[in-house]
C-alpha cells in the first residue's frame, strides 16, 4: 500500500491567513511623512487695503465696513477731498446757482433795510461784488470747516452714552458721514440747470426738503429752515453718524441712534435762529 507523502491541509490555516493586500507607499502605515510634505499648499496671501476710493463708493452701500476698518485712521484725506469737490461744484455751477444767490442777497438787503433803513441796496452791491468773487474761498472753508464742528459736537455728545472714541475719529466719522452731501449738491445742480431761473427763488428750491414746496418770499423764515432741516440728505447723514458712532465708539445702535439725533438737533439751531432775526 503505498502512502500519500502529502499533508492534509488544516482549514483553519487558511481560515486565518489574511488577505494579501496590494498598498502603495504613501498608504503604507510604516512609512512616515516628513511634516514639511504634509502642507503643501502655500499660505493665504493678506488682503489688500481698502483704497480711498472704495471708502467713497462703500460708504454709499455698506457704511459699516468702512467705519470698521478706518476706526484707527485718519481724516485729513478724504477731508481735502470732499473740499475740493465741494468747490468744484460750486465753480462749475456758479452760473445755474446765480438767481439763487441774488434772491437771497435780496432778501437778506430788505430784512437789513427794515432793522436799518439807512441801509441802502447800492450800499450792498460793493460787498456783494467782493463776496461773489470769494465764493469758491467761502466754499472751500465751509466744506473744511462743517466735518470738523459735527465731529467736535458728535464726541461731545457720545460721551453721554458712554462712546469711548476719540476726537479724532469722531471727525473721522463726521467727514464719511458728510459725503452724501456731493450727491446732493450734484442733484441740485442739475436740477438748476434744468428749472426756469424765475422759480429759483431760494437755496430750498432745489433740495429734496420739504421747504422746497414753499414760496421764501411769503412763508416764514422760521417754518422754511425747520422744513429744510428735513431733508433727504440731511437724513442721510445723520443715519450715517448714527451708524459710525455705533461701530467705531462700540455703542449699541439704539444709543448712537439717539445720540446723532441730538447732533442733527444742535445742526438745526443756526439756522431755525439766522430765521428768527430774518423775520
Amino acid at each position: 500500500m503505498v502512502t500519500s507523502c502529502r499533508q492534509p491541509v488544516e482549514k483553519s490555516t487558511l481560515a486565518c491567513r489574511p488577505p494579501l493586500v496590494h498598498c502603495s507607499a504613501d498608504l503604507n502605515p510604516w512609512i512616515m511623512t516628513a511634516p514639511d510634505e504634509l502642507s503643501t499648499s502655500a499660505p493665504p496671501a493678506s488682503a489688500k487695503p481698502a483704497s480711498l476710493w472704495e471708502d467713497f463708493i462703500d460708504i454709499f452701500i455698506s457704511p459699516s465696513e468702512v467705519f470698521e476698518r478706518r476706526r484707527d485712521s485718519g481724516f485729513l484725506v478724504p477731508l481735502l477731498v470732499y473740499v475740493v469737490l465741494s468747490v468744484a461744484i460750486v465753480v462749475v455751477g456758479h452760473s445755474a446757482l446765480q438767481p439763487i444767490f441774488d434772491s437771497e442777497f435780496a432778501r437778506g438787503v430788505a430784512a437789513a433795510a427794515k432793522k436799518n433803513p439807512q441801509v441802502s441796496a447800492a450800499q450792498m452791491e460793493g460787498p456783494r461784488a467782493f463776496m461773489e468773487k470769494l465764493t469758491p474761498v467761502i466754499a472751500g472753508f465751509g466744506a473744511f470747516v462743517m466735518p470738523l464742528a459735527i465731529g467736535v459736537i458728535l464726541w461731545i455728545v457720545g460721551k453721554f452714552f458712554d462712546a469711548k472714541e476719540s476726537i479724532g475719529a469722531a471727525c473721522m466719522i463726521a467727514t464719511y458721514a458728510i459725503l452724501p452731501r456731493i450727491l446732493g449738491s450734484l442733484l441740485s445742480l442739475v436740477q438748476a440747470f434744468a428749472m426756469d431761473p424765475s422759480s429759483l427763488n431760494g437755496q430750498y428750491r432745489v433740495s429734496l426738503s420739504a421747504a422746497r414746496f414753499l414760496d421764501p418770499d411769503v412763508a416764514s423764515p422760521l417754518v422754511i429752515g425747520l422744513l429744510g432741516r428735513i431733508d433727504l440728505f440731511t437724513i442721510w447723514v445723520t443715519v450715517l453718524l448714527a451708524i459710525g458712532l455705533s461701530v467705531v465708539a462700540r455703542i449699541p445702535r439704539q444709543r448712537a441712534a439717539i445720540a446723532a439725533f441730538i447732533v442733527w438737533v444742535i445742526g438745526a439751531l443756526p439756522v431755525l435762529l439766522g430765521a428768527l432775526r430774518a423775520s
